[in-house]
């Protein structure tokens, strides 16, 4: 996948080793960390962004769950989890997110 915000980018070049490693912990654990499948774990991680209030995080959660094959729809109701746990607020900030950007 490509970078999605030029800071990361520049994260990247900025601190190459840095950046390795924690590309390992995250394969690591997204690839070994468990049974879920892989549109399961990219819904969580779009649901845990609209929940943590990360908005650049959730653009590249929803972009990469649209790439390997999650729905709009499915993407949406990730999101509408939020709403009894986290409230109406943190949804419509994330939703507000996910509905502007286009990837």
């Amino acid at each position: 996948m490509e970078d999605v915000h030029e800071i990361f980018t520049r994260f990247k070049n900025e601190f190459p080793e840095v950046h390795k490693r924690h590309e390992e912990l995250g394969k690591e654990v997204h690839l070994n960390g468990g049974p879920l499948d892989e549109k399961t774990r990219a819904l969580i991680k779009v649901a845990i962004s609209g929940a943590g209030g990360h908005l650049r995080a959730l653009e590249t959660h929803t972009q990469a769950a649209r790439e390997i094959g999650a729905s709009d729809a499915e993407i949406a109701h990730a999101l509408l989890l939020l709403i009894p746990t986290c409230g109406f607020p943190t949804f419509m900030e994330a939703y507000k997110t996910y509905r502007e950007f286009e990837g």
